[in-house]
């Protein structure tokens, strides 16, 4: 075996490698069982599902920021609670209907990672459900409950953006990370500048 090949071989590895590990950890979640055996079986099913069922490979970032990955999850965490009360609360609020609208929510710096782990979290926190992916504009569909008014509308908007931000905080490529901050100066300076009076 050639060092080129060796080396390519070693990068198709490491790509896939994190993808590998949660296939490992998702069957030992479906079987409920963390044990040695568990985690054998689930690097054989990884591979066979890997190799079997091939799927084009997906280009990971190449960067992770711990910090930034560990407020995610405390926020998320603290989202899905919210989210739980916020449900509980509608449905048993006989006063009102609790109000429902399908949401566009074109995002900034999505590539289909980005794109994917943005719909996941959306999901996962309940009153929100994604019913469909613009993959070619980068535009996500949300069924949102809880929703009355137009500044409704804009809130949850802003708020899937924001879960955006802190994802490509967390594990954004470089490119994505300099864009976000670029925007953040941007926004930064503008609203540093002294308003002009309008005569």
């Amino acid at each position: 075996m050639s060092p080129e090949t060796r080396r390519g071989l070693a990068h198709d590895i490491w790509v896939q490698l994190p993808f590998l590990a949660w296939l490992v950890v998702l069957w030992m979640l479906l079987w409920h069982q963390f044990t040695p055996l568990a985690f054998v079986t689930g690097v054989a099913v990884a591979i066979f599902v890997t190799r079997v069922f091939r799927l084009p490979t997906v280009e990971l970032s190449g960067r992770i920021n711990l910090w930034y990955a560990f407020l995610f999850v405390v926020q998320f965490l603290w989202a899905v609670v919210m989210g739980a009360l916020s449900v509980t609360i509608q449905v048993f609020d006989f006063r009102r209907q609790p109000g429902a609208a399908i949401i566009a929510v074109p995002l900034q710096y999505a590539d289909d990672l980005i794109m994917t782990h943005v719909a996941v979290t959306s999901s996962l926190i309940p009153g929100s459900l994604v019913i469909e992916a613009d993959r070619d504009r980068g535009i996500l569909y949300l069924h949102v409950i809880g929703v009355h008014t137009k500044a409704d509308v804009e809130k949850f908007r802003a708020e899937v953006l924001t879960w955006e931000r802190r994802i490509v905080r967390a594990l954004g490529t470089p490119a994505q990370y300099r864009a976000l901050r670029a925007d953040a100066l941007r926004l930064a300076s503008l609203a540093q500048e002294p308003r002009r009076e309008v005569r």
